[in-house]
């Protein structure tokens, strides 16, 4: 099984629902597969502008270096671009969604988990089905997406009995 996490859109649920964000991802990971076997957990993100927000920056790069301690963590990295000042992430959905159907096709895994409430990925997940493959979806219950929903073969609700273990103490 391959996870795929949409960084900043499950970071915002989780602060949204729980009000804090500081997961240990390998738990997590284990938590999400029960007793199948993970072959990769693939976590999308930008990098905030060191020069705009320093502190943050400081911030994100500790985040940053946790994950890359993380066994069988791959982290992905888009571009974040600034329209009249506001930030935009690009190229992370696109990211996420191609290597979700090109690791499908070339037989990596049977079952995907995406972790994401953003209905934008539903037609790859189709696209993965299509494949043969199973599409899972964790969620937080505040933002998912109805069309995501349906789109999915299973759900698994990201609430505060399932996190639980998962937080750093």
């Amino acid at each position: 099984m391959a996870i795929f996490i949409d960084g900043s859109n499950f970071y915002h649920a989780l602060k949204d629902n729980f009000g804090r964000a500081d997961l240990d991802f390998e738990v997590f990971a284990s938590r999400l597969c029960c007793e199948r076997r993970l072959i990769r957990t693939y976590y999308y993100n930008v990098p905030v502008d060191q020069n705009r927000e320093p502190q943050r920056y400081a911030d994100q790069r500790k985040f940053f270096d946790r994950l890359h301690q993380t066994p069988y963590l791959t982290l992905k990295l888009g571009r974040l671009v600034y329209r009249g000042g506001v930030p935009i992430e690009k190229g992370v959905d696109v990211w996420l969604a191609t290597d979700m159907l090109n690791l499908a096709w070339k037989n990596v895994y049977d079952t995907a988990i995406v972790v994401t409430g953003d209905g934008d990925f539903a037609d790859a997940v189709e696209a993965v089905k299509e494949l043969g493959k199973h599409v899972e979806n964790a969620y937080t219950k505040k933002g998912l997406s109805q069309h995501l929903r349906q789109a999915c073969d299973r759900l698994v609700v990201l609430d505060m009995d399932f996190l639980k273990e998962c937080w750093l103490k």
